[in-house]
C-alpha cells in the first residue's frame, strides 16, 4: 500500500514538474521574442515615426495611417461584434430552451472558433462586399459607393470572426451567476427582462468584458481576413470625412474608404518591399507598436474590469 502510495507521489511530482518547466521555457521564449523586437524596434521609436506617413517607397517615413487604421477598424469591430454576442448569448443562456436546435447552434458557435481566418476574409468578400454592399448601392443608387472594400467591410468581418469568443465568454459569465439569484428576484415580483437587467447582467459584465478583451486581441493581429476588403499597401491620407453641420465641420472616421493596417503594413515591409533588409528597423518599430497597442486595448478593458468587479464587490 505504501510502495503504491510512493509511486503515486512519484508520478505526480515529476508531472507537476514537468509542467513548470514547459510553463517557463514558454514564458521564456515569449519574453525573449519580446525583448528582440523590443531592442531592434526602439531605436526607430519617435513622435515622428508614430505621426508621419510612410515615404520613399515604404522605407522612410513612419505608420501613422496604419495606427489610425488599425484603431478605427478594432473601434467598429467592437461596436459590431460585442452587441450582436452578448444579446445573443442572452437569448441562448436566459430565453431558449434546452432542445436540439440550441444544441446545433452552441456546436456551431464553437466550430466557427475553429474556422481559418482566411475563410472569414473570402466571406466579407462575398457577402459584406459583393451581397450587401451592391445591392445598397443599386437601393440607393449611389454608384459604387458600398460595393467595393471598405474600412465597414472590414470590421464587419472581423466582427464575424470574434463573435464565437463574444458570444462562449459572455455565456461562461451568465451561467457564473447563481440561480437563487434570478429566483429570488423574480419571486419578488420583477419580470424577466428586469432580472436579466438588474440582476444578472450587472453581475455577468467583468465576464463579459473577458470576452472583449480577447476579442480586441484576436481581430488587432489579424491580416487574413482583411486583404480582400480595403487594406491599402500605402494610403497616406487618413480615411476620414468632414461632416459638416452649418458652418461647423467636424472630421469623422469615413467608413466607406480604403484604410492602412499594421499587421497588413508589417506583412507587407518583410515581404513585398523592394529591400526588405533596409525596411528591417521600420519592420521592428512596427511590431513594437502594435505589440503595445494591443495592451494598451487590453489594459483599458483590464481596468473597466476591474471597476465592474469592484462596483460588485468581488476581488
Amino acid at each position: 500500500m505504501e510502495l503504491g502510495k510512493k509511486h503515486k507521489d512519484i508520478n505526480g511530482f515529476i508531472f507537476i514538474n514537468l509542467v513548470r518547466l514547459m510553463f517557463a521555457f514558454l514564458v521564456g521564449l515569449l519574453l525573449l521574442i519580446i525583448g528582440i523586437i523590443a531592442v531592434n524596434g526602439y531605436p526607430v521609436m519617435s513622435l515622428d515615426f508614430l505621426i508621419s506617413s510612410p515615404a520613399n517607397n515604404m522605407t522612410e517615413g513612419g505608420i501613422g495611417p496604419a495606427i489610425f487604421g488599425t484603431i478605427a477598424v478594432t473601434f467598429f469591430m467592437v461596436l459590431l461584434a460585442v452587441p450582436l454576442g452578448v444579446s445573443a448569448a442572452i437569448f441562448l443562456s436566459e430565453y431558449a430552451k434546452e432542445s436540439i436546435y440550441t444544441k446545433i447552434i452552441r456546436t456551431s458557435i464553437n466550430n466557427l472558433a475553429g474556422v481559418p481566418s482566411i475563410v472569414f476574409g473570402l466571406f466579407g468578400l462575398g457577402f459584406f462586399v459583393l451581397f450587401i454592399g451592391k445591392n445598397l448601392d443599386e437601393v440607393l443608387q449611389t454608384g459604387l459607393l458600398f460595393g467595393q472594400p471598405a474600412l465597414l467591410w472590414a470590421a464587419a468581418t472581423l466582427a464575424v470572426l470574434v463573435l464565437p469568443i463574444v458570444i462562449v465568454s459572455t455565456l461562461e459569465a451568465l451561467n457564473s451567476v447563481p440561480k437563487s439569484h434570478r429566483d429570488a428576484a423574480i419571486g419578488l415580483g420583477a419580470t424577466k427582462w428586469q432580472t436579466i437587467r438588474d440582476i444578472v447582467f450587472p453581475q455577468a459584465k467583468p465576464g463579459i468584458l473577458t470576452g472583449t478583451i480577447l476579442a480586441i486581441s484576436r481581430g488587432v493581429g489579424e491580416t487574413a481576413p482583411i486583404l480582400f476588403l480595403g487594406c491599402a499597401f500605402f494610403l497616406p491620407n487618413l480615411p476620414v470625412a468632414d461632416l459638416c453641420i452649418g458652418d461647423y465641420c467636424i472630421p469623422m472616421i469615413n467608413p466607406t474608404e480604403q484604410f492602412m493596417y499594421l499587421a497588413y503594413h508589417i506583412f507587407i515591409l518583410s515581404t513585398q518591399s523592394a529591400n526588405p533588409t533596409k525596411t528591417l528597423p521600420l519592420q521592428y518599430g512596427s511590431t513594437l507598436v502594435l505589440i503595445l497597442l494591443t495592451i494598451l486595448l487590453n489594459i483599458t478593458a483590464i481596468i473597466f474590469r476591474y471597476r465592474f468587479r469592484k462596483a460588485l464587490g468581488r476581488n
